[in-house]
């Protein structure tokens, strides 16, 4: 499965998202690799600090910001259970490729009416791909998400009977992942009984169940 997390907008955590998914699959003993599609680099960084503290490889993260990704995208999962894209944002041409090769879309957003017009550029180009894919499955998922905010709530009942669907599943604002990320590590080896580690858990499985 080709699972690509796509936002035009930047900084809703799709670095984050990513690397937690392929980390959980990984885990599980899935062959997992993940396609860093963002020219920023940020999973390769993530990837390179782990290295330098001489962490273990969880996955393989290899860099393709190019528009032949579909292509290239396919040929990687010939050899992996599951291939996660962490994608770039408003780089159009990109996304498209990304669209083009995803067999789910994932659309990270956060609680604030900005993500939520952000999305519809992404809504827009999801759309455009299912012309030459109608079988693309996506969904939104919601982070940096807490249940008491007013703005989180609203955003989730505004995506409540949206297509495509939100994910029951979400990620609260956590310290822990900026921690995470600074060492080259994931939530789960750092606090292997936190909150967040259990949210990624829930995520994991279910994403893994929208799949093909």
């Amino acid at each position: 499965m080709i699972v690509a997390l796509l936002n035009q907008k930047g900084g809703v955590g799709k670095t984050t998202l990513a690397l937690h998914l392929a980390g959980e699959w990984a885990l599980s003993g899935k062959r997992v690799t993940l396609i860093d599609a963002d020219p920023q680099g940020s999973a390769l960084d993530w990837s390179q600090q782990r290295a330098r503290e001489n962490v273990s490889r969880l996955f393989g993260v290899v860099g393709l910001a190019r528009e032949s990704l579909h292509r290239e995208a396919r040929e990687i999962a010939r050899t992996a259970d599951h291939v996660v894209i962490d994608g770039p944002p408003r780089v159009a041409g990109l996304i498209r490729s990304a669209l083009l090769a995803a067999d789910l879309v994932l659309i990270p957003v956060q609680p604030s009416p900005f993500d939520g017009w952000a999305s519809a550029e992404m809504l827009s180009l999801l759309r455009e791909a299912r012309f030459h894919r109608p079988q693309l499955a996506a969904r939104f998922v919601l982070n940096c998400y807490g249940a008491r905010s007013l703005i989180a709530r609203g955003t989730a009942e505004a995506l409540a009977d949206h297509d495509p669907p939100v994910l029951a599943s979400t990620i609260g604002q956590r310290v822990v992942f900026a921690d995470a990320a600074q060492s080259g590590r994931l939530v789960f080896e750092l606090a292997e009984q936190s909150a967040a580690a259990r949210e990624i858990a829930a995520l994991a499985a279910e994403v893994a169940r929208c799949g093909p």
